[in-house]
């Protein structure tokens, strides 16, 4: 809010403007400058000159089988990124992109198959939490970055909309209930540690050795296993919570019993949650694992004392299911 504070000192507004507009968006979840009634018209008039707000639309809406229901969210400069809508029964998650495109390129993911745009400003970000909860009906219950791009890529944005979403003077959401997923960024994972809030950390492993996972995500922004452990470590020392292990599973790739004992003490090692993935449809080379051979590498995995869990498919009939956003851009192409 200093930014906001500083906008209306410098237009002789009183300072009691700020919190009036802090209200109308991060309470009300309104946006509009035109809708913020109890404002004088020519402060809205004045507004609505300097700011572009809301700058982003719903373009598309796609509903699945499911419910999911995935937004192609336009953008001020014509470019979209996508946000779902997960409900459930007692809850409903919202999931949210941090860059127009990816750059880290998981082999996998159709999120980054044409690299990196751009990246999404802080406002960007939370218009994407605006339109869900007005897709929702209400407030959603949780938040997970794990839309399309590296979010750890953009710190400055991103740490700037988390500030927003879960300051007491902001949207007063729990940190508890916001997930930040990541590649393996280590810098960026460090960085997060420094803020000292308890965002849930979710790093894409999808291997238990270096030599797989090279054959999964391309080495741009790829560091090796031991690094991203370390990381990890400093971070779940820093804000005391446990991380999960996204691991997708890929048929003849990464999904032997072997691997899965090797995955489940690594996170017994390092007291992390695992959260297995059975691979979307996007590219042709790579193909889900029986269901029998998803069971057993749970068990396996179990086996060895490790918290596991398989995530439910959700979306994948509006390709709106981990690793299928921005499948829908590239049909455009």
């Amino acid at each position: 809010m200093p930014e906001l504070s500083s906008y209306l000192e410098a237009a002789g507004e009183p300072r009691f403007r700020a919190k009036q507009i802090a209200g109308w968006m991060y309470s009300k979840l309104v946006f509009r400058v035109a809708d913020m009634t109890d404002l004088p018209a020519g402060l809205r008039d004045r507004m609505a000159d300097d700011f572009l707000s809301p700058g982003s639309s719903v373009a598309e809406r796609l509903e699945s089988p499911d419910g999911t229901v995935k937004l192609r969210v336009l953008l001020h400069d014509g470019e979209s990124v996508e946000t779902v809508v997960i409900p459930s029964l007692n809850r409903v998650t919202l999931c949210i992109s941090t860059q127009v495109g990816c750059p880290v390129g998981c082999r996998f993911c159709a999120s980054g198959a044409n690299g990196l745009v751009r990246n999404l400003c802080a406002g960007e970000i939370l218009e994407q939490f605006c339109l869900g909860c007005e897709e929702a009906g209400r407030r959603v219950d949780n938040i997970v970055f794990m839309g399309i791009g590296e979010g750890l890529l953009n710190f400055q944005e991103l740490s700037h909309a988390l500030d927003v979403l879960s300051s007491p003077d902001g949207m007063a959401f729990a940190p508890r209930r916001i997930t930040v997923s990541t590649s393996g960024y280590v810098p960026g994972m460090r960085r997060l540690a420094e803020l000292k809030k308890e965002y849930n950390l979710a790093i894409s492993l999808h291997a238990v050795d270096d030599r797989t996972r090279s054959s999964i995500i391309p080495d741009r922004v790829r560091y090796p296993i031991n690094e991203i452990l370390e990381a990890a470590d400093a971070y779940r020392d820093a804000v005391n919570r446990f991380y999960t292990f996204e691991y997708t599973l890929i048929s003849g790739v990464n999904d032997s019993l072997p691997e899965a004992k090797k995955l489940g003490e690594i996170a017994m090692l390092h007291h992390a949650k695992v959260n297995l993935i059975p691979v979307n449809p996007v590219n042709p080379e790579f193909s889900r694992p029986s269901q029998r051979a998803i069971r057993a590498f749970e068990q396996t995995v179990a086996s060895t004392g490790a918290m596991v869990t398989v995530r439910s498919e959700r979306g994948s009939g509006r390709d709106a299911a981990c690793g299928q956003l921005r499948i829908s851009a590239r049909r455009r192409q």
